[in-house]
């Protein structure tokens, strides 16, 4: 069995700062939280930015600018950087920064999807900034679009920049999104999958899911190397299971505020010393950056541009 590789995904679009004390909320915090993820074992950190003032999501390319390098001064992980960014943003704010940076690696969302994560109001009495309840009440009314000429404008510029795509599956239907832009040209094979599971509007988290995706992508696309997140308190034991089956596994505060049941998790790096310490039981090694650059063929980061 290949080493595995941990990524962990730091502060994302979906959790607001009213959420957890501890959540990074400011370019600084986001770098430190990267930082303190790949000294704890993580070969890879995912990355969105966000304001500096209030902790709102944000596609500012100087914000995501700074983030990036500090990181890269600091650590040896891949980064990873989100074309996510927010449901709420357009495909050229959430796109913008992989002509201009040139990452390794960047994700690939394949598809449209309702995106609900109006659940965040139960979790927060009294919110510190005006926007956070805006915005988790206003994604009710939310589809997060993905066409395929989003798809195409997105693979293109992938391949321009020499950044490898990690291709986020939420929802069965993707996995044939991909099997088609495989075809048409858009993007070659060995492709890097990452099983999204537990976003309102997709695919909720279940062994018999995650099995009938990776069946499903098997028969669809072939071979793959892929990874595996899930929301809340489905992360530990999702991204157990992706690895018991010769996965991946992606944690951290985008994807969960918590170490444990009615425990904050204080850092990133908290869970990717779980999901490590875990996978050491399974006697599964886990991979450092420069055997994640490998097993993915990724440029290295002597050619990105920050």
């Amino acid at each position: 069995m290949a080493k595995a590789i941990i990524t962990a995904a730091v502060t994302g679009s979906i959790h607001t700062p009213s959420m957890s004390s501890y959540l990074p909320a400011n370019p600084q915090q986001i770098a430190d939280d990267a930082v303190g993820a790949c000294e704890a074992g993580a070969a890879v950190v995912h990355i969105h930015g966000r304001n500096p003032e209030n902790g709102q999501p944000s596609s500012d390319i100087e914000i995501m600018r700074w983030i990036v390098s500090n990181i890269k001064s600091r650590c040896d992980a891949v980064i990873c950087i989100s074309t996510g960014a927010a449901p709420t943003m357009t495909v050229a704010e959430r796109l913008q920064a992989i002509p201009e940076l040139k990452p390794e690696l960047a994700s690939c969302n394949f598809g449209s999807i309702n995106f609900n994560i109006s659940r965040g109001l139960q979790a927060v009495d009294n919110f510190k900034y005006d926007w956070e309840s805006k915005y988790l009440e206003g994604t009710k009314n939310l589809i997060f679009p993905n066409t395929f000429a989003s798809l195409e404008q997105y693979l293109t510029t992938f391949a321009t920049s020499d950044t490898k795509p990690e291709i986020e599956i939420y929802d069965t239907g993707m996995i044939y999104n991909l099997a088609y832009m495989i075809d048409q040209g858009f993007i070659k094979k060995p492709v890097y999958l990452q099983f999204v599971l537990g976003i309102l509007g997709a695919i909720m988290p279940s062994p018999d899911n995650l099995l009938f995706l990776y069946n499903t992508a098997k028969e669809a696309i072939g071979d793959f190397d892929w990874s595996v997140c899930a929301a809340g308190r489905f992360q530990m034991p999702m991204c157990t299971m992706g690895l018991v089956m010769g996965g991946n596994a992606r944690v951290g505060m985008e994807d969960s505020l918590y170490l444990a049941k009615g425990l904050l998790a204080k850092s990133s790096a908290e869970q990717v010393a779980k999901i490590t310490r875990i996978a050491g039981e399974l006697s599964i090694e886990t991979a450092t950056p420069a055997e994640a650059r490998q097993r993915l063929g990724l440029k290295g980061m002597d050619k990105v541009n920050f």
